[in-house]
């Protein structure tokens, strides 16, 4: 009795401190069925690690932007406001909190193709004013230019600002572009890291170049649970002869991933995006849930957050990832 009492209560431990962070844990090798010899208190003492078990964790998270009719981000609410659905029906909400405390991951994603080469000085220097004013030491950014290649600097994630800098100042330039490649590469390396996860792109939305799809990018951005904000350098807002159907992938990729866009046409307009995107980063809110039973077959989950109990709710506007697929894609 002693034993099933310890295996109970480590699956217990396990259960809360790994539910937030992952939807599936892989599992470990099987306890041993013969008990051993009997060995000196030290030895016992090493061998317990290697009793394992099986835990199977469907927690599903869900990071919601808040923002009023002027794009301005909310705060203050609390778990009651929220009404939280996956393919129309009601969940309890299992887990509640505003991600200010949780450490972010921002993959800095920089065009650096022909269309985008006059802007770059500018670019750059903004997006190191963004690093400096959103880093915390919990937090963590790696840069990478795309153009026909992706190419992440070698430091990959760190909370490093002089070395942010320097990956900032030192991208490869290339001739075309591949966007769908870079949310593709940088939502791969997110999908393994923890916490609250990002993916800026700055770009001009023209993909010419990309070997996967935009179906395969969002699907890996939606099981990174990454937020994309795209920020979209144009010369003129309405000017002709823009790519406006990259645009309008960007603008998608974005709202499916609980993210937002925003047009740059100037160094102004840069700073304003990147300071909008830190706003919303601080004032975000966590939703966590263990899905209710199942009424879809279909191996995507629709999820779907209302605001309610509030005056002004139906002015708010809510956003979150569109859902999710109940099985990872291979690698």
């Amino acid at each position: 009795m002693r034993k099933s009492a310890k295996s109970l209560l480590l699956i217990g431990v396990l259960v809360v401190s790994g539910g937030l962070w992952a939807q599936q844990t892989p599992v470990q090798n099987q306890p041993q069925q013969n008990p051993p010899q009997q060995k000196s208190p030290n030895q016992e003492r090493q061998s317990e690690p290697t009793t394992t078990i099986r835990v199977d964790v469907n927690l599903i998270n869900v990071f919601v932007t808040v923002t009023d009719e002027h794009g301005a981000p909310i705060g203050g609410l609390t778990k009651e406001n929220f009404i939280l659905k996956e393919d129309d029906r009601e969940q309890r909400i299992a887990v509640f909190d505003r991600e200010s405390a949780l450490p972010i991951s921002i993959a800095l994603a920089i065009d650096t193709s022909l269309s985008t080469r006059h802007d770059l000085p500018l670019e750059q220097a903004s997006a190191k004013r963004f690093a400096h004013a959103i880093l915390r030491p919990i937090d963590a950014m790696s840069v990478y230019s795309f153009s026909e290649v992706v190419r992440e600097a070698p430091s990959g994630y760190t909370a490093d600002l002089r070395r942010i800098d320097q990956n900032i100042d030192h991208v490869y330039l290339g001739a075309s572009t591949a966007v769908y490649d870079a949310v593709y590469v940088a939502s791969r390396a997110l999908d393994k890291r923890k916490g609250r996860k990002v993916l800026v792109l700055i770009t001009d939305g023209e993909d010419v170049d990309s070997k996967v799809d935009y179906k395969e990018a969002l699907r890996a951005a939606q099981e990174a649970e990454a937020l994309i904000y795209s920020i979209i350098i144009v010369p003129i807002e309405s000017s002709a002869g823009r790519e406006i159907g990259g645009e309008h992938a960007l603008i998608q990729l974005s709202d499916d991933t609980g993210g937002k866009y925003y047009y740059a046409t100037s160094t102004a307009q840069l700073d304003d995006a990147f300071r909008k995107i830190s706003d919303e980063l601080r004032t975000q809110y966590l939703l966590a849930y263990y899905p209710s039973q199942r009424t879809s077959f279909s191996e995507f989950r629709r999820i779907d957050v209302k605001i309610a109990g509030v005056p002004e709710a139906a002015a708010y506007r809510v956003r979150h990832r569109a859902g999710y697929y109940s099985v990872k894609s291979a690698d």
